[in-house]
């Protein structure tokens, strides 16, 4: 067993253009504050990285490591959730996802997906230099908006949408191979990696990948009403990065999983602050103890009601409270005894 790593934050979600939330040394310095031990950041957000010079230069890499330790911190791993994303895009989606990438790629889908790749590609190498071994991202999706089987979905469909996913991401997944990062793909909605199944059909597109992994995040499986507790079970080896976000699911007699195309605040399943939700997290922390994940407890702030800075603050001593120092004795030693085969055989009355 392993004692899961934390407490950590993702600071895509805190990002603002006024201090101490608009710099690495401003948000560095208040998550120490708070009480976070490591830092998962989005290689998007220039003003915490510049991707291209970390891939590049071992001496920013150091430089960069050195700033964050300086706060008491550690780099949990690096993001490119919305470059991963940009990996694969459906046309009906161009428009919507085009505010994910810089200006010049706009307008151009296979520009944009060009440069995505490379982004991620960066983000591999610039991992190595950091010495982190895994990588958080999303799949990006094809299939999506025929998720209803509605029209029927003309046979091989399926199989040949994550044929083409697999086929984009297996260049970018043989250089995370060369550069020993595993990638860890976040299962969510919105991905053609949602779910447990959708997960086994690309890491067989991939020819069973060794880098191929998991991003856990519990909270995108009680808006499927998937058994995320279950999840772990089944899929445990994969799992090597771990988001704390909670979420819960109040249907009624007029709205569902579907939503009604509502805001956030307004559908039955919706994300929340860490303890707000209906995550069993006491029995999530005990599995991946149990399963021996080696794994950062990172806080992911996505909620509706709660404000960035109450949910951050709430978080780290909620997911101290979680962490459990896994155990390497058993507690019944006391009553063991040194083995001795004659007496095992009285015992089995040979």
């Amino acid at each position: 067993m392993k004692t899961i790593k934390g407490p950590a934050i993702f600071l895509a979600q805190f990002m603002d253009d006024s201090a101490p939330f608009n710099s690495l040394d401003g948000l560095c310095k208040w998550a120490s504050e708070l009480g976070y031990k490591g830092i998962q950041i989005p290689t998007w957000e220039t003003r915490l990285i510049d991707l291209e010079q970390a891939a590049q230069s071992q001496t920013y890499c150091e430089e960069l490591k050195g700033k964050i330790a300086s706060y008491g911190l550690e780099i949990t791993e690096l993001s490119t959730h919305l470059q991963g994303q940009l990996v694969a895009v459906h046309p009906a989606y161009d428009i919507m996802f085009d505010n994910f990438a810089p200006d010049p790629y706009k307008n151009n889908p296979k520009e944009r997906t060009k440069w995505a790749v490379q982004q991620v590609k960066n983000a591999a190498t610039a991992s190595r230099r950091l010495g982190l071994n895994v990588h958080a991202t999303f799949s990006g999706a094809l299939l999506w908006h025929t998720m209803h089987p509605w029209p029927q979905r003309p046979a091989g469909l399926v199989e040949m949408g994550f044929k083409e996913l697999a086929d984009r991401w297996l260049p970018i997944l043989n250089h995370f191979e060369e550069e020993g990062v595993d990638v860890c793909y976040e299962i969510h909605p919105g991905e053609d990696l949602h779910d447990g199944v959708t997960f086994e059909r690309f890491l067989e597109a991939t020819g069973n990948h060794k880098r191929v992994n998991i991003l856990y995040d519990p909270s995108h499986f009680v808006l499927q009403q998937l058994d995320y507790i279950e999840y772990i079970d089944h899929y445990h080896e994969f799992i090597k990065a771990f988001h704390v976000k909670d979420s819960e699911f109040n249907p009624n007699g007029k709205k569902g999983a579907f939503g009604g195309y509502s805001d956030w605040i307004d559908r039955a399943g919706r994300y929340r602050s860490p303890g707000d939700g209906q995550v069993d997290f006491k029995t999530i922390f005990s599995k991946l103890t149990q399963y021996g994940c080696d794994v950062w407890a990172v806080m992911e702030w996505e909620c509706c009601i709660k404000s960035p800075e109450q949910g951050a603050k709430e978080g780290a001593p909620f997911i101290q409270s979680h962490i459990i120092e896994a155990t390497q004795k058993a507690f019944d030693d006391f009553a063991g005894a040194e083995i001795d085969k004659e007496h095992l055989k009285k015992i089995l009355g040979l």
